[in-house]
């Protein structure tokens, strides 16, 4: 017998199992999805609201990332997140010039560029298994977040993919696992989506003319129903849409300013009085049996950034605002010290006859860097003088909002600590009943506060508990347990909308499991690199 007859005699090789897809796209298809992916992910975010296209911006990243060196990775995740974050950061350069927007459109870009290299690193992995590049798509997105929110100087939340759907089903899950489970169901659904593309276009390849059109479109069919099944998912999932508890009425006073901008700091007394005049107009309303009595009064942050405790004046106002309603007011003050050149960002209570309670004070955990403080000033100034414009540095508080008004128990947060998990779970977790966010949105526009809108929904589906949020400006309202917004007020007007609320005190899913969701679902990112690490060495793919 021949060499030849022997070798014939062989079992035929086994065929390599057919990836997902084996070649990147073209570079000219690739750069155009991925700057679309920005727009996409964009407009899913308020004013726009467009939702469902949070998963498509995510799969038209997915899809352009799959399969290239790593610098190219990068740099399309980089055009995702220019893309994205320089029109949905644009409020801050309304006041403050274009360096501050432009540092951090491209710092949070920076972190899609990771996302973008991350996701090219373990193509090897999506392609191995039609459901591989769905779960790898989900579990990325959500490392990203979790590294993005926590560095430098403490994160920047804003933009996470969760905050894209408090329109949509999927923000009924946050009640089973936070942000970071709203996250991972956008971002899977966006793996579903490009898997169903590819696979149908490799089957439409692949099937000779005239084939049966089942053939080339069952491929398809399976990951794009999986998506539209998941998207529905969260309609199964029970909230509550009033709390279990006692009833209480709130008010909610937005004062407005004089003029929008940065100076409405040199606007304090007007601002104050504002407010002040507002409460007075909703106490002779009361009198005259026109409105219901409220429980509770809630100004915004900044509301007097004179400080009551030590100037006269403004706590003579504000006890005048409080006897005449005969409620407490939460005010949102500026305080001096506790040292020099130091000033404190807080929530205090405001007794009718007794005055400022110390006992319920709720100091601001997370200054915003660069804004209420400067971390490395020296350095910075070198960057923009601007930074001198902060001459008094935020201190943060170093215990949660818990502030016992007597009928109910709040959970005070303050303004951007609403993107926070842990700033606003501690509350919850510290027995409050009814979540309240002190905003004030007067150096920005109605773009920002309804974003920041969108973050109150998510948090009070998260931990079942109706909430609020009260802006110098607007927008103002309230927020049901499953994410229901009622009495929206305007921008940039004067109001006061006053509405009876159900305070609770169970405790969600969610808020049981804390941060565990994040930290298996981060770890299982770090893991599936890891893992793509290890594929690349046995296949002997370099990196790029």
């Amino acid at each position: 017998m021949t060499t030849l007859d022997r070798d014939e005699t062989r079992a035929p090789a086994v065929p390599p199992r057919p990836v997902v897809a084996g070649r990147p796209l073209p570079l000219r298809a690739a750069v155009p999805m991925a700057v679309a992916a920005g727009l996409a992910l964009l407009v899913a975010f308020p004013p726009y609201g467009l939702w469902p296209l949070a998963p498509v911006g995510v799969a038209l990243l997915a899809a352009a990332a799959h399969r290239r060196r790593l610098r190219a990775g990068a740099g399309l995740g980089f055009l995702t997140g220019v893309a994205l974050f320089a029109p949905l950061l644009a409020w801050t350069n309304l006041h403050t010039g274009y360096l501050p927007w432009v540092l951090l459109s491209l710092l949070q870009a920076g972190y899609l560029a990771l996302l973008g290299a991350a996701t090219a690193w373990v193509s090897p992995l999506a392609d191995r298994s039609r459901w591989a590049w769905p779960a790898l798509t989900g579990l990325l997105w959500v490392g990203q977040e979790a590294l993005r929110d926590r560095t430098p100087f403490g994160g920047f939340p804003w933009g996470r993919l969760a905050f894209s759907q408090d329109s949509s089903p999927l923000l009924r899950l946050a009640a089973l696992g936070g942000a970071p489970l709203v996250t991972f169901a956008a971002a899977l659904i966006g793996g579903l989506l490009v898997t169903a593309a590819w696979r149908g276009v490799t089957a439409a390849r692949e099937t000779p003319p005239g084939g049966a059109p089942a053939r080339r479109w069952l491929p398809m069919a399976v990951p794009a129903a999986a998506a539209v099944a998941l998207g529905a998912a969260g309609l199964l999932v029970p909230v509550a849409s009033a709390g279990s508890g006692a009833p209480v009425t709130v008010a909610i006073v937005q004062g407005n300013v004089p003029r929008l901008g940065l100076d409405f700091n040199a606007q304090r007394q007007a601002v104050l009085n504002n407010h002040v005049d507002a409460t007075l107009e909703l106490a002779a309303r009361v009198a005259a049996g026109a409105q219901r009595q409220p429980d509770l009064v809630v100004w915004p942050e900044n509301s007097s950034d004179i400080d009551p405790l030590r100037n006269p004046t403004a706590g003579a106002r504000i006890a005048q605002a409080a006897d005449t309603v005969r409620a407490p007011i939460l005010v949102g003050a500026v305080l001096l010290g506790p040292g020099p050149g130091e000033v404190r960002n807080a929530g205090i209570l405001w007794r009718p006859g007794t005055g400022a309670d110390l006992s319920q004070l709720y100091t601001k955990r997370h200054p915003v860097p660069f804004a209420e403080y400067v971390p490395l000033r020296e350095v910075a100034r070198k960057v923009s003088k601007q930074v001198d414009l902060i001459r008094n540095d935020f201190v943060p508080g170093s215990t949660p909002g818990v502030v016992r008004v007597g009928p109910a128990v709040l959970g005070d947060v303050i303004c951007f600590e609403v993107a926070y998990d842990e700033v606003v779970r501690d509350t919850v977790t510290g027995g409050a009943q009814l979540l309240v966010v002190q905003t004030n949105n007067a150096t920005f526009d109605v773009a920002e506060a309804r974003q920041q809108l969108a973050m109150v929904r998510l948090r009070a589906v998260e931990h079942g508990r109706p909430a609020l949020m009260a802006s110098t400006v607007g927008v103002s309202g309230f927020v049901a347990p499953d994410g229901r917004v009622s009495d929206a007020t305007g921008f940039n007007t004067r109001e006061v909308v006053v509405r009876e609320m159900r305070l609770d005190d169970g405790r969600t899913l969610a808020t049981r499991l804390g941060w565990w969701p994040e930290l298996a679902l981060a770890g299982l990112a770090t893991a599936a690199l890891v893992g793509a690490a290890v594929l690349r060495r046995r296949q002997r793919i370099l990196p790029g």
